[in-house]
């Protein structure tokens, strides 16, 4: 072996051992400045995977607390300039918008006044009757939605496997989130008998107040054979109260081409005007608001009409 070979393999290996030496030092220093000082009794218990994730649950927590301090600040100064009437024009986001119509609905579940929709008599209708009882619900939760004092709506004998309600699901955007009970049951599954009332066209009894010990019920039917009285054939079958809408004691028939009148109205109508009598107490003003003029009437004029009638809250 040349002279000069033999030289050089031991300063190669002098500059692998320095080189390894200097790699020792680095994780040294890495080792020092992540370590971490452990608790007393635990320095052989590493940071196990449950203590990390009960670590980023409440960090998720707490950020959720900050937002929800923060929705209700903004929350209570809309209210403020709403009573003040400082604010109507104005215009909130609509993050806003969406947490206090959130929370009237919240609250309504426990303070609103009480509405079911019977959903018992869609076996009868056909395909087309039953898409638009499914737009119609969709208008009464919107208009629900909308409302200063909303109800505590109800959507009773509506079954998971039935046309109606695939169709609300196929049709109406969010369904499964809307903010009202669903049941297979009756009303009489959740409510006594005594404190219902069922509103049908055909009742003898005109609706005078709206009671917050009752619970308003609405035959969802939609009917283009226009068979008379099964809503009233329901309410017949639960044994519950009836009543109308006061359509005869403040509007009256109008003369059309057709000399067509009728009294019935699609759910989401009856409930605009039960809605807006609860804000205003006057069922002539509810009336001539929702009442459609393709019906063939229309608010009386020139006679006084009888005194206004009111909602009852109940306090507890």
């Amino acid at each position: 072996m040349p002279a000069g070979m033999a030289h050089a393999k031991p300063e190669t290996s002098e500059v692998q051992l320095n080189g390894t030496s200097e790699l020792m030092d680095l994780l040294h220093i890495d080792v020092e400045t992540d370590a971490v000082d452990p608790k007393p009794g635990r320095e052989d218990l590493p940071c196990s995977r449950n203590v990390l994730r009960k670590q980023r649950h409440w960090e998720k927590q707490v950020a959720a607390k900050k937002s929800r301090r923060k929705e209700e600040k903004l929350r209570r100064k809309m209210n403020r300039e709403l009573e003040s009437g400082a604010s109507t024009e104005r215009q909130f986001t609509k993050r806003v918008m969406k947490a206090i119509t959130k929370e009237r609905l919240a609250e309504a579940r426990s303070t609103g006044l009480k509405l079911c929709v019977d959903l018992s008599m869609t076996d009868c209708m056909s395909d087309k009757e039953i898409s638009r009882l499914a737009g119609q619900l969709r208008r009464l939760y919107g208009s629900n939605k909308k409302a200063t004092r909303p109800f505590h709506l109800f959507l009773t004998e509506l079954r998971e496997d039935s046309r109606l309600y695939r169709e609300c699901v196929r049709m109406n955007d969010g369904f499964l989130n809307y903010t009202m009970d669903i049941t297979d049951g009756s009303c009489l599954d959740l409510f006594p008998p005594e404190s219902v009332v069922y509103l049908t066209p055909d009742a003898e009894e005109a609706l005078e107040s709206v009671d917050a010990d009752k619970v308003y019920v609405l035959g969802g039917l939609v009917d283009e054979s226009i068979q008379k009285k099964l809503s009233l054939s329901r309410a017949g079958e639960l044994s519950v109260r009836t009543a109308r809408l006061p359509i005869d004691e403040y509007m009256v028939k109008k003369d059309n081409v057709k000399n067509f009148h009728s009294k019935i109205l699609a759910v989401n109508q009856v409930f605009d005007i039960l809605l807006t009598f609860c804000d205003t107490g006057s069922w002539m003003e509810a009336l001539q608001t929702w009442f459609p003029p393709g019906k063939g009437y229309v608010v009386a004029a020139g006679d006084s009409p009888p005194p206004p009638a009111t909602w009852t809250h109940l306090v507890e």
